[in-house]
Parts: C-alpha cells; structure tokens; sequence
C-alpha cells in the first residue's frame, strides 16, 4: 500500500488537472481501507521526497482531527510513536512544520498526561545542548501549546521556567521566536501563581526581543504580539515595568533604519497602552518621554522625491491612510486625547505643537496642524471653551501657507473642528465660510487630492450651519449643481453629491427650490450600471437619504416608492456591500416619511439585510499554512464521513478549526454593511409598526446573534437595533392592546435588558457601553413601567448606572490603579457617565416614586459630586441639569410630591450655587431645577420662596442670555402654580410678563401660558391689567411652527376669554399689534 499511496500522492501534485482528478478518486478508494493510516505513517517517514512526505502528514492531521475514535488503539500507539520519530528525523523545515501540526491536532484527543513519549521529547529537545534540537523542540512545543493553551496548564509553571531560559539564549534567534509565540499562547491562560515568573521573564523578553529584530524583522513583528495579548489579558504583569516597556516601543518605532510594518507594530503597542492604561501612564511621568519620541516621526519629511501618503494625488482625503510611522504617531495622540484629562495633556503638548507651527519646515507646520486635527474629538470641550479662537487663526492662517501640504493639512484640521467642536465653530461662519468658497471657486485648477480636502472641511462646517447657510444657498447650489452637470471628472461629481447632502442637512426645506435638477441628476447617476460609476451611485443614495429625511414630507412623499424600487433594482443587479448599505439607510429614511411605502417590499429588504447579518463573505481566517492542493468537491460519496477527510483535504478545509486559524481579517466594507444593516432594520421595525411584525422575530434573533460580534461598531449598532425593537413592540402594543401583543413586549424586554445590564458588566470598549446605555435610556423612557415588571429590574439597572458612576466597569480603566484626582478625567470618560446618568431621571419617571428612593439616595451623592466649582462646566452642567431632570420626572409619578420633598434640603443649595454659576447653561439648568423643585415638592419648599425669589430677582436683573431668562420666566411660573399664594404677584407679574414672548426656550410656553391662565381665574384684574404685553406674546405663539400645538391652545383659550369678557381692553390690544401678528391671532383665534 505504501508504493502505491507515495504514487498516489506524487500525481496530486502534477499540474495537470485529468491526472489529479483520477489521483482524487483512487485515493477515495484508499482512505475505506483501514490500512490507510499504517500506509500513511510509512510514507511520512520513508519517502524521499519531502513535498509526500508533507502530504502524507496533511493527509494523516485531517484524518486524526475527523475520525480519531474510529482508528484502531494499535494504530494509534504506532501513529504516536512513527510521528515523534518521523520529526526528530526530519531536516525539511516545512515537513517538520506538518508534522508538529499533526502533533498538535493527536494532543487534542490524547491529553498531554496521556502521552508521556511527547513530553519527553519536548523536555529532551528543548534542553538539548544542540541549537538545531533546541529550535525543533521549540517549534514542536509552540504548536502543540498554541492548539492546546489549556491541557498544559499543570505544567505552566516548569515551562515558564524553560522559556525564561531559552529567552537568554540570544544567539538562536529561530529559538527565540518560537518561545516568544508559545508565551504569547500561553497568556491569556495564565492564573496567579504564574503571574510572578511572567513578572519576572519581561526584562529578559524585550532583550530577546532586540535580538530577534537584528535577525529578522519579520519574525519580530510578529512576535511583538505578545505586549498586545499581555495588555489584553494580563495587563497587570507589564504595569510594573510599564516604563521600560514604553521606552523599547519608541526605540524601535523612532529607529528608522528599521522597516515600517515593525515601527507601526512597536507604535501601535504605544497607543493600546495608553487606551488601557492611560492612568498608569501619567502616574508614571511616561507622557513627556512619549511626546518627545513621536514628534519627530509626526514631522519627519518623506525622502527626497516622495510624499507623504495623505499628500498623494489619489488620496480619499478622509485622513484613512496606510498604516505608516506618520500615520501611528498621530494615532497616539488622538488616543491620548480620548483617553487623558485634557488639562495634563495639553500642558505638555501645546508647547511641542507651538514650536512646530512657527517652524521654517512646512513639514513641522503640517505635524503641528495634524496635531490640532486629532485632539478635536477627545478633548473638544477643552477646545471650545478655553482656546477656540486661537486655534482657529492658526488653522485659517494656514490655508493661505505657501505650501500645498500645510494648506491641506490645515484643511484637514478644519473638517475636524467643524465636526467636534460644535456649536461654537459654527460662530465663525461669517470668517470661515468666503475662505472656503474661494477654495471651490478654483475647483478646476487644483489637484483633485486637495479639493477633496476642500471639500471634507466644506462639508463638515455646512453640515451644522441650519438656517444660517441661507445667504451662501444660491452659490452653494450654483457650484454644485454646475459640477454634477459640466465635469467629466466622476470624481468631482461624487464629492458635489456629497457636500448637496451636507448642505440639505443643513438647509432643510430651504433647499426645496433646487430640488428637481438635483433628484434628476441623482436619477441619472442610479440608472447606470458602469463599474467606474459605483462610489459616485453610493455616495448618490447616501445623498438621496439625507433628502428624504430634510427636504420635508410633502415634497419627498410622491418620490418614496420610486426610491425603494431603485434601491432594490440596484441591489439585485450589484454585488457590493457599500451599495447595498446605502440602500439600507434610504430605505430607513423612506420609513420615516411614508412607511406605507415600505410594506409591499418588506420581505426582499429584510432578507437582503439578515442575509448581510448572516454572511461571513470578507471574513478572512487566516490558516496555519496555505493548502497547495486544489480540487472540485465531489458529492457523489457512498460513506459521507468516511471520504469527508479527503475532500476536506483536496478542497480547503473547511471545517477550520479556531485553533488552526491565526487571526481574522474582515474588510471594512462589510463591517460597515452589518452596522448599517442593524440600525437600518431597527428603525424600520419602529417606523413601520404593524407592518413589521411578521418580520420582528427573525430580523430580532439575527441581530442578537450580532452582539459577540468582534467588531465593537457591529456590536454597539446591534445593541441600538434591539432597543429599537423593544420600543417598536410597545409601539404596536399600545396601537392594538391585545395581551398577545403585551406578552410579546414582555418577552422581549426580559431579554433585551439583561443583555444590555450584562454588557455594561462585562464590554472593554468604552464606546460600545455608551450605545448600551443610550439604547437601554431610549427603551426605559418609552417602555416606562412595561420595563420593570419583572421585580428584581429596578435594583440591577440602578446598580448598572452606579457601577458606571463610580467608575467600577471594565470599560473605565480602573484595574488596580487608586483614581486620585476625582475631578480631572478623559471628556469621554465623563461623557460615559452623563450617559448612565441620564437614566436616572428616566427611571424615576416609570416606577413609584417610594420604591425609588433608596437607590436614587445612592445615586444622588455620584451626581451631586461634580457640581464642585473645580469641576468642569461640562460636569457642572450634567450635574445641577441632571438634578433637575429628576425633579420633574418626579412631578408626575406617585409619591412624587414626598420624595421631592426629602430630597429639597439637600438639593436646594446645589441648585442655588448653581444658578450663580459663571457658564450660562449651568445657570439654566439650575434655574429649570429650582423651578422644578417648587413644582415637585410643593408645601414644604414654601418656607423657602422668600430667599429663590431674591436669587431669582437679582438674576433677572442682569442676565443677558436669553434662554437663562426663559427660564427664569418658566420657574415663576412654576412656583405661582406650586403656592400661589407664597408669590408677592403684584411685583412678581409685572416684571414677569415684561419678559415674553419666550426668545429661545419654546417648550416652556406651555409652563407660561398654563400659569397665565390659572392666574386669570385666580386674580383676573392683575392679568387683565397686563393684557396689552400678554396678547403680545401670545401672537407670537400663535402659528409658530416652533411651538406645540397644547401650547398654542392654552394660548388661544385665554385669548378668547379675553375677548368674551374684555371686548374693548381686547380689541386695543390686538390693534396695537404689528399687521401681521394682528392677522395670526385673529387667524388662530377664528379657527378654533
């Protein structure tokens, strides 16, 4: 049998494919002998030819992996044995590789303890005096351990101690890369006794290390992988060298003798500690050593002749380039933004980054530029509080520089304040946006690379403008729409489409004049089927959605199912994930207009969605080795298991197992269409009601199943898309009340929360937790008391939020290190909390106000906290606005009134040293407090009124933003409804009145007005003597589309009374309004 299977597997090999087809189907015949095996083992170690002998060890891994218990005890023994000698014999590394492999796959079956030959040999080998011996033990021992973390874990400590040998033997470079992979293996399975000698091997590992790079860089890079498991897993084991650890990493990320892919490893190590670890970082005085080392990487030239791959003509101009050294330092200051308190950050950046933008070297100005750029997003309160105007000279400045690449880069820096540091960038329009037009206008001189830069920064600033794009509408919509219609250039086209989505966000209805030619245009561009237009068709749906969901109901209505049907003959006839994820959004964007739309074609878009849900197209597993053989599967089997191994083997194993697998890749574009198609499908399910419900359960399951995804964007949009489907159901349910509907609402919420709870316990990524907490805030404020029906919910979802205010989550870098300075933290660390903080008000208006109280008496001390004056304006605000959300919630649940009550002695002087504050929205938030707490505790804060109504008088006095006086209206109102009687009227009214109409806080109207009412019943001569000033502000409630319709009902209530018991004092007053708001009171007044 052995001749005849070596003659076998030499015709696997031959390249033509009649010979490998009757090769394939003898070796079917083969494999029903039971002799195979014994044949197989003979050729392994007896042919000459080592690309059989490999075979033959692939041939024997996928038999032992599929049908170990049906080969004979005999055969197994000898297997034993034959492939221990078989590999200490062998000199082909590729063959030892295949056969340490199929080591690995038999250690699976036999336990360690069960074959004591393999132990033997390990110990032998790797202590053997003979460098060759050494490096093939080692190489045995890692793939038998990287299958196989766990079986070894008795024997951790002695091996621990081996490697931390071999890791001394510098001059075996080959060794020391197979030790450095087997202790990576090994980390995440570590317990406490071994944590000591991991301690103790770092030193000697980054030595190894240093070795291993000037032997082969390679091997290096991938061995580095070991910081990044022992950040993950074990991070406490690198704390105490975290210095020497952090000073190997800019070693060799500065050295730039070293190749690239090495440096980028060695940086990105950099930033994953400080996203970990950023505490421990400072603590330890480690940040100015890393600003010192990446600056000079951040600004270094490109060699004489090139550029820098974002200054490249082809570039996207999204700032996504290539990893490259550039590219990571900058990653690690936009990490060190996200993860540090700015205060201590900026002390010891903004001195490097001054130096950079007065440099001579356009290349140092760009460096200081791009460090602007990336610290917008993590510290943008920092920014728009205490430096906006400074950076945005600089940055303004700069799009005027004499080199291209510092205007780009100042460009880029635009785009960025533009997004994060709203709304105070938006001020600037008046200076920004004739800078930015004039880039446009020479859209055809310039290189297409810089006028997407252009573009990225219009785009971004228009996007926020609202009714304040309206004087730039017409050159906007000029340039724009002569782009689309006189370029040749797709690429052009593309980013007009996209910046006419930028401007509807902005313009609203206001664009309904330009909407015909732009539809037309998008028409055009969605009916070609040409390969070189797909990402200007992506970007047309994308713009397209946006349109739906601006241009307003009446105008987009008779285009809705038009769109749905171009969306779904797109998507029949195209194959691409980033065509299909911007059919999803539009159809989302559809359902908000005229859900109606949707129905008929329900079932083609959630089976297009789930199926993106389900499929595993661009993920990559990543095999041990690449198969070399290839051939068509072959179905007609008599034994299906029996032959499965040779097809597996002959196709590409697909049963992989995760052991064999090295890593996953999965590209971007399917990411990206998972994500979408989650909150696609969640919107849908709410806007579409009833018309959903035959597809709730099925698009449910699959987005559940979404929650373990690797990718924590897939995963937080699968978090949003469950609360979706929980505020759906109720939806449906308080439509149609049947208790089957009830039922289902339940069944769902007593599986959707415990998931959310379970995850704030256990998700490392920060970002993830907040969608949890947003989606699980979004669930509680529309399911209300539905949500805690099941008893035990009340006490787990407030231990959630407190756990998230004390900072006790995984996700919060709080792992052994003491928080000392409580009030200084990373702004998304603090923003975490706002989000578990504004569950509390949410959760005090959907259960009893008694059953509450003791946890919120727990909760309260977190909140009241960062009302400190040493805290931020941001902390200051969540705080006293927090405070007063409560307040209100709890005005209207029962028992209300008495916890309101306990509660006002301890939150009185919060909210009175609040409303004093210098920042105007924490005066606000203090003030609608203050009137909250007269309203919701009632008879008790009465004693009180004399000394609110002095803060109040002095406030009104002399404050000069008008929402704070809005408010300051709205919480009179508030304590004259709560007592009238504890409110001096006579100079309370008067000066109250004189006040309105309301300028900026709308939604109080309808406090206003209900107090006015009231106090015509109450005192009608007081209210009838202010009646010329009341019918004033009620004009300009009435027709107001900025103002509730109850609002503007109780308004024209009292207006009628008015004119029913007042005709004459009525009749003056209307006169002496200007004509047009004489015509809409007259007009409201006639229609009710």
């Amino acid at each position: 049998m052995t001749e005849e299977l070596e003659q076998i597997l030499s015709q696997l090999t031959q390249p033509d494919n009649a010979i490998i087809q009757q090769a394939t189907a003898q070796l079917k015949q083969a494999f029903k002998d039971p002799a195979i095996i014994p044949g197989l083992c003979a050729v392994m170690s007896g042919s000459q030819n080592p690309q059989i002998r490999q075979s033959a060890a692939v041939m024997l891994r996928l038999r032992v992996k599929k049908h170990w218990k049906k080969i004979s005890p005999n055969d197994r023994e000898s297997l034993k044995a034959v492939v221990l000698q078989a590999f200490m014999q062998e000199t082909e590394h590729t063959v030892q590789h295949s056969l340490s492999q199929l080591c690995a796959v038999m250690v699976k079956h036999e336990t360690p303890d069960r074959w004591p030959a393999l132990l033997q040999l390990l110990n032998q080998s790797t202590k053997s005096g003979n460098p060759h011996d050494r490096q093939v033990g080692l190489l045995l021992l890692n793939k038998v351990i990287e299958s196989n973390p766990e079986p070894f874990k008795p024997h951790y400590c002695q091996l621990l101690q081996l490697l931390r040998s071999v890791l001394e033997d510098h001059n075996n470079p080959t060794a020391l890369y197979y030790c450095i992979l087997t202790l990576t293996a090994i980390t995440a399975f570590t317990g406490t006794e071994e944590m000591h000698l991991m301690r103790s091997i770092l030193p000697n590992l980054i030595v190894a290390l240093k070795c291993l790079i000037k032997a082969d860089e390679n091997q290096a890079s991938e061995a580095m992988e070991v910081f990044n498991e022992l950040m993950e897993s074990e991070v406490s084991i690198i704390v105490p060298h975290v210095a020497d650890v952090v000073r190997f990493f800019l070693e060799v990320g500065s050295d730039t003798n070293l190749s690239d892919s090495l440096r980028v490893k060695a940086l990105s190590c950099v930033t994953f500690l400080i996203k970990l670890k950023s505490k421990t970082v400072l603590k330890q005085k480690l940040l100015n050593p890393i600003l010192q080392a990446i600056f000079p990487i951040l600004t270094a030239a490109p060699p004489p002749g090139e550029q820098d791959p974002e200054d490249e003509e082809d570039d996207s101009g999204d700032g996504t380039d290539n990893e490259s050294p550039k590219h990571c330092a900058a990653q690690i200051i936009d990490t060190m933004a996200l993860h540090m308190p700015p205060e201590k950050l900026f002390q010891q950046l903004m001195p490097l980054t001054q130096t950079c933008l007065a440099s001579e070297n356009p290349y140092q100005r760009k460096g200081g530029l791009m460090c602007l750029a990336v610290l917008a997003e993590g510290c943008a309160d920092h920014i728009r509080t205490k430096m906006l105007k400074s950076v945005l000279q600089t940055v303004c400045q700069s799009l005027s520089d004499s080199s291209e690449v510092v205007r780009s880069a100042g460009l880029f820096a635009l785009g960025q304040f533009s997004e994060h540091l709203q709304p105070e960038v938006s001020t600037y329009c008046s200076e920004l946006m004739p800078l930015l037009l004039g880039y446009l206008s020479s859209l055809n001189q310039a290189k297409i690379g810089h006028v997407t830069k252009a573009f990225y920064a219009l785009e971004n600033f228009m996007e926020n403008l609202g009714a304040d794009i309206e004087p730039y509408l017409p050159t906007l919509m000029e340039t724009m729409l002569s782009a689309l219609n006189n370029t040749d250039n797709p690429k052009i086209k593309e980013l007009a489409v996209s910046a006419i989505g930028a401007i509807a966000n902005a313009a609203k209805e206001l664009l309904v004049p330009y909407f015909t030619p732009v539809i037309e245009s998008l028409k055009g561009f969605l009916t070609t089927t040409t390969e070189e237009m797909r990402s200007l068709q992506t970007q047309s749906l994308d713009t397209l959605s946006v349109l739906a969901r601006t241009i307003g109901k009446d105008v987009f209505s008779p285009l809705a199912a038009e769109c749905v049907q171009l969306g779904l003959n797109l998507t029949d006839t195209i194959d691409d994930p980033d065509l299909r994820r911007c059919t999803y959004s539009l159809y989302s964007a559809v359902s908000i207009v005229t859900p109606d739309c949707l129905t008929p074609h329900l079932t083609a878009i959630t089976t297009v969605m789930l199926y993106a849900l389900k499929s595993s197209e661009g993920v990559t597993a990543h095999l041990e080795e690449d198969k070399t053989f290839v051939l068509l599967d072959d179905d007609d089997d008599d034994d299906e298991n029996e032959e499965k191994d040779t097809e597996d083997f002959l196709e590409d194993d697909k049963g992989t197992d995760v052991h064999d697998v090295t890593g996953f890749s999965v590209e971007n574009a399917y990411i990206d269409e998972k994500e979408d198609a989650c909150e696609a499908l969640g919107e849908i399910a709410f806007n579409a009601g009833v018309a959903f419900q035959p597809f709730l359960e099925s698009s449910f399951q699959q987005v559940y199943e979404m929650r373990d995804f690797p990718h924590e964007d897939v995963r937080r949009a699968a978090f949003g898309a469950m609360g979706q489907f929980c505020r759906a159901q109720h939806k449906v349910w308080k439509e149609n009340p049947t208790e089957a509907n009830h039922q289902a609402l339940l069944k769902l919420l007593d599986i959707v929360v415990p998931c959310f709870l379970e995850t704030v316990r256990t998700e490392p990524e920060r970002h993830v937790v907040m969608g949890v907490l947003e989606s699980m805030n979004s669930v509680i404020k529309s399911c209300k008391e539905e949500v805690f029906k099941n008893p035990s919910r009340l006490k787990e979802i407030s231990h959630a939020i407190r756990d998230v205010l004390k900072k006790k989550t995984p996700c919060q870098d709080s792992g052994g290190d003491e928080v000392d300075d409580e009030d200084q933290q990373a702004e998304y660390d603090a923003m975490l909390q706002e989000f578990a903080g504004e569950g509390i008000p949410l959760v005090a208006a959907s259960v009893p106000a008694d059953n509450f109280f003791p946890f919120l008496n727990d909760l309260l001390p977190f909140i009241m906290n960062k009302a400190k004056s040493s805290c931020t304006v941001a902390d200051r605000s969540f705080s006293v606005g927090t405070i007063a959300e409560i307040l209100h919630a709890l005005m209207s649940v029962s028992g209300g009134r008495g916890v309101a009550g306990r509660l006002s002695n301890r939150l009185l002087p919060v909210l009175v040293a609040g409303a004093k504050d210098s920042d105007p929205e924490v005066r606000n938030n203090s003030v609608f407090g203050l009137g909250c707490l007269a309203q919701a505790a009632g008879p008790i804060v009465v004693s009180d009124y004399p000394m609110m109504l002095s803060v109040f008088s002095n406030l009104l006095s002399k404050e000069s933003d008008l929402r704070v006086i809005d408010n300051l209206c709205a919480a009179l109102c508030r304590m004259i409804m709560s007592n009238v009687d504890a409110v001096p009227l006579e100079q309370v009214l008067p000066a109250l009145v004189a006040r309105l109409p309301l300028k900026e806080d709308q939604e109080e109207n309808n406090t206003v007005f209900s107090c006015l009412a009231m106090l015509y019943t109450h005192s009608p001569a007081l209210v009838v003597n202010l009646m010329k000033p009341i019918v004033a502000a009620s004009s300009h409630v009435l027709g107001n589309k900025d103002v509730d319709k109850e609002s503007q009902n109780i308004s024209v209530a009292l207006m009628q009374k008015f004119a029913q018991n007042h005709s004459a004092e009525f009749q003056a007053a209307v006169t002496s309004l200007p004509a047009e708001q004489r015509d809409s009171l007259s007009a409201a007044i006639s229609a009710s």
